[in-house]
């Protein structure tokens, strides 16, 4: 199969993430930005960011509020990025923002495609793009292929559905969190799972979202191996590593 890489777009849409040139993504210092809401960027929020760091392997890139600068400069200081990541240093980042009133997000570890694949499967699909979408809002069978609702800065633009007679036994769909990026979810029924329907979803999805010339990309949590799986399966590779910081929100 052929390799391919997206590396170029990733630091594209990094540096506008934040805030900084597209080299400081490779280089072996660590960085450390003022956020910025910067046009292009994936959109789950309309605030800039308190803190949030990302690592593609070597360093970490934090972008944050000024008023966290002074601590970072020495929590980033002659450390390797990857290690930032690490519980000790997460716990030690955690106190601070907390004097804030904020606290870590889960880790988002990131996928991307590394090579074409095929999707190969007997099963009958359906294919649905953008208003035609609208119906399946408020299935609860579906939390990780499409949004909860329909969402204008980060649109669902296309699902898959596979199909056993008239009943949908598993659903692909992909949201454009970016201009041009668009994020794969999958959702297979209990009792169908284990069939590797999840994986000829999601590369059949992968190979129309790169057919229109889009970036597909990945997401999941540290621990859950068997979406990891349906990544690499379909082609996929880890890519980068990111964490954020939201509001506590006390009663």
């Amino acid at each position: 199969m052929k390799n391919i890489s997206y590396k170029d777009k990733l630091a594209d849409l990094l540096s506008r993430e934040y805030n900084c040139n597209k080299n400081d993504l490779f280089t072996e210092d660590n960085i450390l930005t003022e956020s910025a809401l910067i046009e292009g960027r994936r959109r789950y929020s309309d605030e800039k960011y308190f803190f949030h760091m990302v690592t593609l392997g070597k360093n970490a890139v934090v972008t944050s509020d000024s008023c966290l600068h002074p601590f970072l400069l020495e929590f980033l200081k002659d450390q390797t990025g990857h290690c930032l990541f690490e519980i000790p240093k997460l716990l030690e980042l955690e106190r601070e923002l907390g004097k804030y009133s904020y606290t870590l997000t889960p880790t988002y570890h990131m996928f991307l495609p590394c090579k074409k694949t095929e999707a190969k499967n007997d099963l009958q699909v359906k294919w649905y793009y953008d208003e035609e979408i609208l119906p399946f809002y408020g299935d609860a069978r579906f939390p990780n292929a499409i949004c909860e609702e329909y969402l204008s800065c980060r649109p669902d633009r296309i699902v898959v559905t596979a199909m056993d007679g008239d009943e949908i036994i598993g659903m692909a769909g992909c949201s454009e969190d970016a201009p041009g990026w668009l994020q794969i979810g999958v959702d297979v029924i209990p009792e169908y799972r284990s069939r590797g329907i999840g994986t000829y979803l999601v590369s059949l999805l992968k190979n129309k979202i790169e057919e229109m010339g889009a970036v597909p990309f990945y997401g999941t949590s540290i621990s859950n191996y068997h979406s990891w799986n349906i990544a690499i399966n379909c082609g996929f590779r880890p890519a980068w590593v990111e964490i954020g910081a939201e509001e506590t929100h006390e009663n």
